[in-house]
């Protein structure tokens, strides 16, 4: 399974602005919707809010993966954000996060749902993975490495 088939270049940002886990959930849910996957922006937002309550999705090493499974969605899309100062997001670990992957995918997606999420974890277990993805500039660069997990 390809990741960049769920991620195009233009649901990359490296320079979030936000200053908050919820102004940084805001922008990527906005990345997300350019896709033509995505039928009600509100909606996908307010279901990775609601998710988000639950516990957080800031799993630590600077890495969060904010997700949600809804009806506002036709197929799984991935949006990418970086945050070069880094971002309070309750992560595990208690340190800033600056790499963040929003995954939204329908509500009867389950298995892909977490094959994806699988793949994105075991890409950001690599430090050399992550402090890549703190230097690349260039959208194409981060699908290729999405597409070098085996």
């Amino acid at each position: 399974m390809k990741l960049s088939k769920f991620c195009g270049e233009d649901l990359i940002s490296f320079d979030l602005k936000g200053k908050t886990k919820n102004e940084i959930i805001e922008e990527l849910v906005n990345l997300t919707s350019r896709s033509k996957l995505v039928k009600d922006k509100d909606e996908v937002l307010k279901a990775v809010l609601e998710r988000e309550k639950l516990v957080t999705t800031g799993v630590g090493y600077g890495v969060a993966f904010p997700h949600a499974k809804t009806k506002a969605i036709k197929g799984i899309v991935i949006a990418f954000g970086r945050s070069k100062t880094g971002i309070d997001f309750d992560a595990m670990d208690k340190k800033p996060v600056h790499l963040f992957f929003l995954i939204a995918a329908p509500e009867d997606a389950i298995g892909a749902h977490l094959n994806v999420m699988a793949r994105l974890s075991y890409l950001m277990k690599s430090e050399k993975n992550r402090e890549a993805l703190m230097k690349i500039s260039s959208p194409k660069e981060l699908l290729e490495l999405l597409d070098s997990v085996e």
